[in-house]
């Protein structure tokens, strides 16, 4: 094929992906409160809701969101990324270092077991957690979604440990022995940074997800424990408005600033 079909190709396909991206952030500055697809003019009226300011485009709004249950979603969700962060690193990272550093006859399954939870649909795996729980008797809780995503973000962080482990030499711990090194100093100071940027970022992949999480999270949420993706999502089923999209940005900006934080310590750390 000559290169300037494939040039082509490239751009519609970056388009293709994009353009929808592209459109949310310009109309999250439209002024007309009504009909978000004709362009009305130039306004911050919308961000400005978001961080509780009264604006004149408030009144002519047919509806206007609750800023209380804007932030009280904020704060559940980071909550729940935090503490799911946290516990699918340290799980995952573990799993990943037993599974390269000791050889058994069932390696292989067991590999092939920590991708399902990925592939697996989203609707099944939060029917199956909720069954779970109801039957276990622990009521629907912010505990309920942070082991709820727990369960298949510890496979995001498996996959990236061990890709990072698939490039780590193991000799280099033994030379730590050698020199004297217990077993917790060697992890300390040779094997923890020289695996850190894959920790760091399954870590933060985890941290993206969960925050992201909409399916699941709905199931396991239980009543009162709404997270940003569900009270979004119930802010559109009374029709697309403005807020949504300047929600949807900051969003967008927020992810953007987390992907270059990992970016940058995964550059410092190689």
């Amino acid at each position: 094929m000559k290169r300037p079909y494939l040039t082509l190709y490239g751009i519609a396909f970056f388009v293709f992906i994009y353009a929808p991206i592209l459109l949310v952030v310009v109309f999250s500055f439209n002024a007309n409160p009504v009909n978000m697809m004709i362009w009305s003019g130039f306004t911050l009226d919308w961000y400005r809701e978001l961080f509780g300011i009264k604006t004149a485009l408030s009144d002519s709004s047919t509806y206007i969101d609750s800023t209380d249950q804007l932030y009280a979603s904020i704060r559940t969700s980071l909550i729940v990324a935090f503490s799911t962060s946290v516990i699918s690193t340290v799980f995952g990272t573990a799993l990943a270092l037993a599974v390269a550093r000791y050889r058994f006859r069932l390696a292989g399954f067991y590999r092939m077991l920590m991708m399902v939870p990925m592939v697996m649909p989203d609707i099944v795996l939060g029917i199956a957690l909720l069954i779970f729980f109801i039957i276990i008797g622990i009521n629907l809780s912010v505990v309920t979604i942070i082991l709820g995503q727990c369960t298949f973000l510890i496979s995001y962080v498996f996959v990236t440990v061990s890709a990072r482990l698939a490039q780590y030499d193991p000799a280099i711990e033994e030379a730590s022995a050698d020199l004297g090194a217990t077993p917790a100093q060697t992890f300390r100071k040779v094997t923890l940074p020289a695996i850190a940027p894959g920790v760091m970022g399954g870590g933060l992949l985890a941290f993206i997800i969960s925050m992201d999480d909409l399916v699941i999270t709905y199931f396991i949420a239980g009543t009162g424990n709404t997270t940003l993706p569900i009270h979004i999502w119930g802010m559109l089923r009374r029709g697309i408005k403005p807020e949504i999209n300047a929600i949807a940005t900051m969003m967008l900006l927020f992810t953007v600033i987390v992907a270059g934080i990992g970016l940058y310590i995964r550059s410092r750390k190689t």
